[in-house]
């Protein structure tokens, strides 16, 4: 049953006394130790003001990237039941100069996309397992795909869902992973870093505004260990923390 009001004031009315009596036993045993001194805190200052705010960003870097996957059916709008390989094979039809001839940088994985008989996630076929789970909040399932553009060392990450019984990209990335990770409604990947003891962390997040997945989160964060040192650190870096709805990413559902 659940404390009432009055229960809880009263049990934490107790632990007070209890800490208080922690207290006074520590001072007879030789007094309480202060920890150090604490950085002071400091406030936001707002730098350069009299630059004029832009209105407009100074490079494209394709926040918003969704395509309609031509060529590909959605048989009952159930992204299940689409083969993920087909959806590989319209990508690299779709770019031809990225997959075609000697001197094509992904010519390995169109070469390879013929071992793909017994589908994504066996034996050299470049399309990995598929994994599915809801990131649109619709209650539908999503397909979240993955296959290494070879002979490099980049991997290429999208996530489709259905809409108007068409099927969607809806985000798209390449990069060299370390780790990708569905959380909730979000995709993270992890990249190294050329900086020691570091990686990026990047997330992105369904915005049903823009009808697509959206870099919520960039970081670039320590991994390996931390030198100690006697001065404490005004600014420690932090792991990133997922929203409410990035929690449970234990829901993962495989092909």
């Amino acid at each position: 049953m659940p404390l009432s009001r009055p229960g809880q004031a009263a049990r934490r009315l107790a632990a007070v006394a209890l800490l208080l009596a922690a207290a006074v036993g520590c001072g007879d045993a030789g007094g309480l130790e202060g920890a150090g001194s604490t950085p002071t805190a400091q406030g936001p200052a707002r730098l350069w003001p009299e630059l004029t705010p832009a209105s407009s960003p100074a490079f494209e870097i394709g926040e918003v990237n969704t395509e309609v996957v031509k060529g590909v059916k959605v048989p009952g709008d159930d992204i299940r039941r689409v083969d993920p390989v087909g959806i590989v094979r319209a990508e690299i039809a779709r770019h031809p100069g990225e997959y075609d001839g000697g001197e094509a940088p992904y010519r390995y994985t169109k070469r390879r996309m013929a071992e793909c008989g017994k589908g994504a996630g066996h034996g050299r076929c470049p399309v990995l397992r598929p994994y599915y789970r809801d990131l649109t909040g619709d209650g539908r399932d999503d397909l979240t795909l993955g296959f290494p553009l070879l002979p490099g060392k980049t991997t290429a990450v999208r996530v489709y869902t259905v809409e108007k019984h068409r099927l969607v990209q809806v985000m798209a990335w390449e990069d060299a992973l370390s780790g990708v990770e569905l959380a909730g409604r979000s995709l993270v990947i992890r990249s190294p870093s050329e900086v020691a003891g570091y990686e990026y962390r990047l997330q992105w997040t369904w915005d049903r505004d823009q009808r697509a997945m959206l870099l919520t989160h960039d970081e670039m964060l320590r991994t390996g260990p931390r030198k100690h040192s006697r001065q404490p650190s005004a600014s420690p870096t932090a792991a990133p923390s997922l929203s409410p709805s990035a929690s449970g990413s234990a829901s993962v559902s495989g092909g």
